[in-house]
């Protein structure tokens, strides 16, 4: 056969073999360097901080089980939060992230390496990252080869859409979720492909890991069962499908059921019902298949294929029973905001109000994935070329991701991982077809006209009875189908079946070759710079400490969170209790280590709506609230000065909508609106609005800071009233550097029993003008 280019002729086998099983490993080692070294952008720029929100509580939950022990950290009952309610911390999460880095450090600890509990939770996401790409690799070469494995690590490794929460410091729940889902996978379709109850155990006990360490976890729950259901009615089924699922299912389940937090869900939510269906379902059908191998007689089939069906629908109307009768939790909130974005706006405005269950931008899809986003339905589409049951697994895998990637913007995570294995099998057969060096035979027929040879081809196929045709031609043509499009059929598919064979498929020369190899790698080259800038630009900066840009182009940090949380922590008493909109809740515990009213768990919607309501009322109502619930300080984000647009006055209304869930006549939208429905902080705001709690103390003073000029909001781009809004029941403690964050206390009843607003008059010097008494008249003598 001719050759493009020459090759060694002068090596063994065996040492091809050899050769490549090392290159893939050396491979391998660079890809997970460069996983975690893409994700340390954050402790080089900044240092090594926790980020965000959440992983504040999971770092502190890590600290106690560093420091108190597995039992007392799964016995830990937090009185600090949600005061004065408190909270069960073992039984409300998922501890399998605080467990891992708890097993780390018990492991450096006793190979006498003192690493402090911090660096191992900042550390912990790059780390997972590097397995997450070694799992990818193992799915992906289920899938095409060994290349596209290696393809997939690399791309999976540096996708902004997962170093968005993988990177240094994002110490969340994620961080081991995305490696636990891939491998469980893997050992899914491991199991499928081989029918091993061993690697379908290995699967359950990977699904257990899973469910201890993320609510997400749900979504294998529904993945597996469905590649099932769609495996069945294909026509599929199998004894490996059964030994498999059977594994997974009861094993898994059981374990489950032994987190805490997830108890007899899996038997009793509808979240659940479509795994126990399907576990149903299998062995329904595996009793139909060993009653038909062992019984002839069709009308004992048809009557065990009746008592079949008849089975199946009434485990369904056992379901339904059950579920009307309340044994069967019905459909949470949000598995309903999933199908119709709308839904949680109008009930369940809290889950909303989380910028991550908002519907993707489309820009977002190309910022996450950038190339493989294009590449990505080509790799679905190869699968559908041979169609195996683990291709079948990626292309639901791929329908079902896409959708719920475009519905909420938290749900890219899952489709990152599905677009980059089927880009990297689209990459790789593009690249295993152009850097092969065989060429096809040249054709030295002369070309005939095209009816010719569809008539020739047609004569071929149709003719039966002419001794052209040879015996091997024969066995490929198909027989002749009755019906009108029989002899069509039979044209079509003799055409395919001889050009198959006669013609060999590959690339001519080497400058196509070179062309299109250089593309490929210049495309592959991009994907890493935009990987690169998007991850060291958008996605490495912890929201504890923001970085502006100085005139001569040096970095400037605004470290006005830590400054504030310090001052709580080294100004208040240990037991004074700070309110704040739920977003802070875990960074106060965390960091200030005071008592919270509300925080980032968001369980008790009423409580959160208390503190809504304080906002969003007047001093005069807000003040009761703030007294009944022994609040002493209040703590608002402001952004107005340098332009922070992530204050509490962009995220007013949404305190707004949750409190007036509860209190609708109370608190209603439209009045902090304008006349012609407008969302003003200037001189043209409501009155609603200019007396809420939430606006006076995020503009108290804030007019001064202009030196009699006009004062502008940043954010909202509006001017601001010269004179601005006055405190009468709270006095301002604490502002930070760059007034983001800034902190009230609460004022204690005035002593003489007077109203705060008239005592503070008093003390201003306004006393209140008394009214001339009225005329008396003189008696008459």
């Amino acid at each position: 056969m001719p050759l493009a280019y020459s090759l060694p002729t002068d090596l063994s086998p065996a040492t091809v073999v050899n050769a490549s099983s090392l290159l893939r490993i050396v491979a391998l080692a660079l890809i997970s360097g460069a996983a975690i070294a893409s994700r340390l952008f954050a402790v080089i720029n900044f240092e090594s901080v926790i980020h965000e929100f959440d992983p504040w509580f999971n770092y502190r939950a890590t600290r106690v089980l560093a420091s108190e022990g597995f039992y007392e950290f799964w016995n830990w009952f937090d009185p600090t939060a949600w005061y004065p309610l408190g909270r069960v911390v073992g039984g409300t999460i998922y501890p399998g992230l605080m467990a891992t880095s708890g097993v780390i450090y018990s492991i450096l600890h006793g190979l006498n390496l003192p690493v402090d509990i911090r660096n191992i939770c900042v550390m912990l996401a790059p780390g997972f990252s590097a397995l997450t790409a070694w799992s990818t690799y193992m799915f992906t070469k289920e899938m095409k080869d060994e290349s596209a494995g290696l393809l997939a690590a690399a791309f999976i490794g540096i996708v902004p859409g997962y170093i968005s929460r993988s990177v240094a410091g994002s110490y969340d729940n994620e961080a081991i979720a995305i490696f636990l889902l891939m491998f469980t996978f893997f050992l899914w379709i491991k199991a499928l492909k081989t029918g091993s109850a061993f690697f379908g155990t290995l699967a359950a006990l990977f699904y257990f890991y899973m469910v201890a360490a993320w609510g997400g976890y749900a979504f294998i729950t529904n993945m597996i069962p469905l590649h099932a259901f769609t495996l069945i009615l294909m026509g599929r089924f199998s004894s490996r499908l059964y030994v498999a699922y059977s594994s997974w299912y009861a094993i898994g389940t059981l374990a489950s059921m032994q987190v805490p937090f997830v108890g007899f869900q899996p038997v009793r939510t509808s979240e659940h019902m479509a795994a126990l269906g399907v576990f149903g379902l299998l062995q329904i059908i595996a009793f139909a298949e060993l009653v038909r191998a062992h019984v002839s007689s069709k009308q004992f089939q048809r009557l065990l294929y009746a008592s079949v069906i008849g089975m199946g629908i009434l485990g369904g109307l056992a379901i339904v029973g059950l579920t009307y009768k309340g044994w069967i939790a019905p459909w949470t909130g949000r598995f309903y905001s999933l199908w119709d974005t709308g839904y949680a706006k109008k009930y369940i405005p809290i889950i909303a109000s989380v910028s991550e269950h908002q519907p993707t931008a489309w820009p977002s899809f190309f910022m996450d994935l950038q190339l493989l986003i294009f590449v990505f339905p080509a790799g679905v589409i190869l699968c559908f070329r041979e169609l195996r049951d683990e291709h079948v697994f990626v292309i639901i895998y791929a329908v079902v991701a896409s959708y719920f990637a475009g519905v909420m913007v938290r749900l890219m995570l899952t489709l990152t991982p599905c677009v980059c294995v089927c880009a990297a099998v689209a990459f790789s057969s593009v690249l295993d077809t152009y850097i092969n060096p065989v060429e096809p035979d040249a054709v030295e027929e002369e070309a005939e006209t095209a009816g010719d040879g569809a008539v020739s081809a047609s004569s071929t196929a149709v003719s039966t009875s002419s001794g052209s045709a040879t015996k091997k031609g024969k066995k490929a043509a198909p027989a002749a189908q009755p019906g009108p499009l029989g002899g069509l059929v039979s044209t079509v598919s003799a055409v395919v079946s001889t050009k198959k064979g006669e013609k060999s498929r590959g690339i001519f020369g080497g400058d196509t070759r070179l062309a299109v190899l250089l593309n490929a790698l210049g495309m592959l080259l991009f994907f890493v710079l935009h990987c690169t800038y998007v991850t060291s630009s958008a996605y490495s900066s912890p929201s504890v400490v923001l970085a502006s840009t100085n005139p001569d182009g040096s970095q400037h940090i605004i470290d006005d969170f830590r400054e504030a949380y310090y001052w709580l922590r080294q100004n208040t008493p240990e037991t004074a209790v700070v309110m704040s909109w739920w977003d802070y809740g875990y960074q106060i515990a965390g960091m200030a280590d005071r008592p919270t009213l509300v925080d980032n768990n968001t369980w008790n919607n009423t409580h959160i709506a208390t503190v809504g309501k304080a906002m969003s009322s007047s001093e005069e109502v807000a003040y009761p609230i703030l007294r009944k619930h022994d609040v002493d300080y209040v703590l608002v984000i402001f952004g107005g000065l340098l332009g922070y647009s992530g204050d509490d006055i962009n995220k007013f209304l949404w305190m707004v909508r949750i409190a007036q869930g509860v209190w609708p006549d109370e608190i209603q939208e439209p009045n902090y609106f304008t006349a012609k429905g407008e969302y003003k902080v200037d001189d043209g705001a409501s009155n609603t609005m200019k007396n809420s709690l939430m606006y006076k103390m995020s503009y108290y003073r804030f007019a001064e800071l202009f030196g009699g000029n006009q004062a502008v909001d940043r954010v909202r781009g509006q001017q601001m009233p010269k004179i601005g809004p006055t405190l009468d029941y709270l006095d301002e403690a604490f502002t930070s550097e760059n007034w983001i964050v800034r902190i009230y206390q609460v004022k204690k009843e005035d002593p003489l029993g007077r109203d705060l607003r008239t005592a503070n008059a008093f003390e201003q010097g306004k006393r209140r003008k008394r009214s001339k008494p009225v005329a008396r008249r003189r008696a008459i003598v």
